[in-house]
């Protein structure tokens, strides 16, 4: 491991612009599980029936139940070591910006600014019917008795800005995404399987420019065979080794 973070820092101490891309493995150690993992959520509800745009209209009671499982899970959750560390190193002008997959918005409680959300996040709510923004910290105070949560300006059921099944990508999101693929020179893949679409084609963007592509993760993916460089270990572990390793002998920060 100590190799691999030596070699990734080396070339990303020379790059230009270097870009993250997060998923699920960067916060299972502040608590998060997979959804899709053993214990998850998806092991005790059905994605179809209560994370689409058509089951918030014919069993929104159902949608809330899960809801309000998924937001104990996030509203408990901490920025891990791993978070810290790519906050830190944008704050030090080495890290462009983090594109992730997941809706925890842990990257931005641990001080990253520039966060592109594929799928949105917990921490925003509007109504499904008229749009109208809705305030979070009630969110944090809904009960069983309290759900469905209902729009007090249309009776419209209200949800999180999340991307549920079927729904497209915010283009505002995939915009951000796509420029930072063109620019980067070298990205940064943590903690995904490279299964879900379209996150999973920006690393082979990149390395199709000739970037670099290095993976932080301690199992399989889709991407152990093409990276330019694999760190097997845990993104917790990983992530303030080579941020150390990045900053002791860093460059100039980009655009100085």
């Amino acid at each position: 491991m100590e190799q691999a973070i030596a070699r990734a820092a080396a070339l990303w101490r020379s790059s230009m612009t270097a870009v993250a891309v997060t998923g699920a493995g960067i916060s299972v150690a502040a608590g998060i599980p997979d959804f899709r993992s053993p214990g998850g959520l998806w092991t005790r509800y059905d994605p179809m029936r209560v994370a689409t745009a058509e089951a918030i209209g014919r069993h929104p009671e159902e949608v809330w139940a899960f809801l309000l499982e998924a937001r104990d899970v996030v509203d408990k959750a901490r920025p891990t070591p791993a978070h810290h560390a790519l906050a830190r190193l944008e704050a030090a002008g080495r890290l462009a910006a983090v594109i992730t997959q997941n809706i925890d918005n842990l990257h931005q409680a641990a001080g990253s600014h520039n966060v592109i959300e594929y799928h949105g996040g917990m921490g925003r709510y509007h109504c499904h019917r008229c749009r109208a923004a809705h305030d979070p910290d009630k969110a944090r105070t809904l009960g069983r008795g309290d759900i469905p949560w209902l729009c007090r300006e249309c009776g419209g059921v209200v949800r999180p800005d999340i991307v549920f099944f079927g729904e497209p990508i915010p283009l505002d999101a995939l915009r951000k995404s796509g420029q930072l693929a063109l620019a980067a020179d070298f990205l940064l893949v943590v903690g995904t399987s490279g299964e879900v679409a379209p996150a999973n084609t920006l690393p082979f963007e990149v390395q199709a420019r000739g970037g670099i592509v290095v993976e932080v993760n301690p199992g399989e993916s889709a991407y152990q065979a093409m990276a330019d460089i694999r760190i097997e270990a845990p993104a917790e572990v990983a992530l303030p080794l080579l941020e150390k390793c990045v900053l002791d002998g860093a460059m100039a920060p980009y655009g100085r």
